[in-house]
């Protein structure tokens, strides 16, 4: 009876075994690991390769370079005329006065006028140089310092030429007066020659009449 009774349990308990519910498949992600998944498909694709980038334009020469050069040009150009015959300045200034206007060539031409030695020519290289002075263009900048010191220059040559015509003129007039004074000079020098050689009247010569006795003083 006890045996029956325990057989009895035995198969309840594996009727109830076989009736465990089996364990339930994993459900669908929460919703904060289904938003994570947008997120790392966000992430780019490798890129494929471009072509190299072209290097950046060298950038413009510096202000003291541009000086230097603009100095070393001129220095070349004086070097050129200055041993030029006078005669073959003119062509040189006819040339530059047909080309367009700019810095190097007001300068070069401020220079020919300096060479020439003809009257005006001085003046007309500081006029030239003026409006370089006052100009504010970048193409200027380099020209300006070597415009400055001809400038200076010239004004002083000018200055000096003008001292020494003023000086000149004073020689020249105090000339004139002295051979105005040397022409009456020897004007006097003439009338009192005639003076002297000049016969007395009547021509003998006759005694020389006595001098009146004071009066009251017999004779």
């Amino acid at each position: 009876m006890i045996q029956c009774a325990n057989a009895s349990l035995c198969v309840l308990a594996l009727l109830l075994g076989g009736c465990v519910i089996p364990p339930q498949p994993p459900g669908p992600p929460p919703a904060k690991a289904k938003a994570a998944e947008p997120a790392a498909s966000a992430v780019p694709a490798e890129r494929p390769a471009s072509a190299p980038t072209p290097p950046p334009a060298a950038p413009p020469a510096s202000a003291p370079l541009q000086a230097e050069s603009a100095t070393r040009d001129l220095l070349a150009f004086h070097d050129r005329i200055r041993q030029l015959p006078p005669q073959d300045l003119a062509p040189e200034i006819a040339r530059l006065n047909d080309e367009p206007p700019g810095p190097r060539t007001t300068l070069q031409l401020a220079l020919l006028l300096g060479q020439t030695r003809n009257n005006g020519d001085l003046a007309r290289a500081l006029a030239l140089l003026e409006p370089l002075l006052r100009s504010t263009a970048p193409e200027a900048a380099p020209w300006q310092p070597l415009a400055r010191l001809l400038a200076s220059r010239y004004a002083e040559q000018r200055r000096l030429e003008e001292q020494i015509e003023r000086q000149s003129q004073q020689a020249r007039e105090n000339q004139r007066k002295l051979e105005q004074l040397n022409e009456k000079l020897e004007a006097l020098k003439a009338i009192e020659r005639s003076l002297t050689a000049r016969p007395p009247a009547g021509g003998a010569a006759s005694a020389p009449v006595p001098a009146p006795a004071p009066k009251g003083i017999s004779p």
